[in-house]
C-alpha cells in the first residue's frame, strides 16, 4: 500500500511508519520543511498549501499532525497553537483530497479520549456523547468534524488515542525518570481511570485502521481497565522501586493550570469496542503485560 502521513515524526508516526514499512507499504512523510529524499513531501498546513499530486495514486491518508497536549503550560496562545495544529492540518488535507478526481480510500485522522470530557464515571463507549466543557473535549469534536469533510466515497476513521504508554515520552515521560528512582506516586486521589495502551498497540491498531472496513469513532485503548493508583504501583513493581509520593490535587492544578484537570486528573473509563468486535489483537491487553513490556527493555 502507499500510505501518505502527517505528524511521521512524532512517537506515535515513528513507530507506526516504522511498522507499515516493515510489512511492506510505502509511506511518504508530509514535512513542515524542504523534502530531502523521495520518501517525503513539503507542505505548509498553516496555510493551507498541499499539492494534491500526492494524495494522487495513495491508498490512505494518516494524519498524526497536532502540538503536544501536555508538554508545556496552557496558556491562551497555546491553545490555540493546539486548535490550529490540528484543525489546520486536517482541512488542508480533506480539501487536497476535494480537488481529487479518485481520493485516497481510507482516512485515519487521529482524535483523542479527551472527546469524552475530563470526569465521567461511566464506561465511554464509542456513542458516547462528548464532553461540554473544557478545551480538549470542544477541540475534539472540531477535529472529527474536519475530518468528516473529506470527499464522498472516503472511508473516514477517528481514532480517539487514549493514553499512550512508552519509555519515550508521552504521558509517562516525567513520570517515568522519577518512579525509577522511588520519588513517583499517583496523582491526587488517583481513583481516576486512564484509557491506557502501549506504543507497540497503538501503532498496531492505527495499521488495523487502515486495513480494515471500520469507520467513523474508533475508541483506541486497551481492554484491561485502570485507575491511576494500579498503574502508578504496577510500574513502580517492574522498577522495583517504591512510589509513595502522592501529588495532591491542589498542587497539579498551581503548577499545571487547566491542564491538570484534563489530563492526568482526567477520568475516562474508555472501552474498545469497536476494535474489539472487529478482531483486533492487542500485545498487551492487561497492565501487567504492558508492565513487563516498558520494564523489560529501554526505548520503547
Amino acid at each position: 500500500m502507499r500510505i501518505v502521513m502527517s505528524g511521521a515524526s512524532g512517537m506515535i508516526g515513528t513507530a507506526l511508519s516504522k511498522l507499515l514499512e516493515s510489512r511492506g507499504d510505502e509511506v511518504i512523510r508530509l514535512v513542515r520543511r524542504p523534502a530531502a529524499n523521495n520518501k517525503e513531501w513539503s507542505w505548509d498546513p498553516s496555510a493551507g498549501v498541499l499539492d494534491e499530486a500526492v494524495l494522487d495514486g495513495a491508498d490512505a491518508v494518516v494524519n498524526l499532525s497536532g502540538a503536544g497536549i501536555g508538554d508545556r503550560p496552557w496558556t491562551k496562545n497555546r491553545i490555540r497553537v493546539l486548535h490550529d495544529s490540528r484543525l489546520q492540518p486536517t482541512r488542508t488535507l480533506t480539501a487536497a483530497m476535494g480537488r481529487l478526481g479518485s481520493p485516497p480510500r481510507t482516512f485515519v485522522s487521529q482524535s483523542a479520549s479527551g472527546y469524552y470530557g475530563a470526569s465521567r464515571r461511566e464506561v465511554l463507549h464509542e456513542d458516547s456523547a462528548p464532553g461540554e466543557v473544557g478545551v480538549l473535549a470542544p477541540l475534539c469534536v472540531q477535529w472529527e468534524e474536519a475530518a468528516r469533510t473529506a470527499p464522498d466515497g472516503v472511508r473516514v476513521v477517528t481514532p480517539r488515542t487514549g493514553v499512550v504508554l512508552s519509555t519515550q515520552g508521552g504521558a509517562l515521560g516525567p513520570l517515568l525518570p522519577l518512579l525509577k528512582v522511588g520519588l513517583g506516586g499517583p496523582f491526587g486521589n488517583g481513583r481516576q481511570y486512564w484509557p491506557w495502551i502501549t506504543l507497540a498497540d497503538e501503532a498496531s491498531a492505527l495499521a488495523f485502521l487502515v486495513d480494515s472496513q471500520l469507520e467513523g469513532a474508533v475508541n483506541l485503548c486497551a481492554p484491561g481497565l485502570a485507575d491511576v493508583n494500579t498503574i502508578v504501583a504496577r510500574l513502580a513493581e517492574g522498577f522495583h522501586r517504591p512510589a509513595f509520593l502522592r501529588v495532591p490535587r491542589p498542587a497539579l492544578r498551581l503548577v499545571l493550570g487547566g491542564l491538570a484537570d484534563e489530563l492526568v486528573m482526567a477520568d475516562q473509563a474508555m472501552y474498545p469496542g469497536k476494535l474489539a468486535g472487529a478482531g483486533f489483537t492487542w500485545q498487551h491487553p492487561e497492565l501487567r503485560q504492558a508492565v513487563a513490556w516498558l520494564t523489560s527493555r529501554p526505548g520503547r
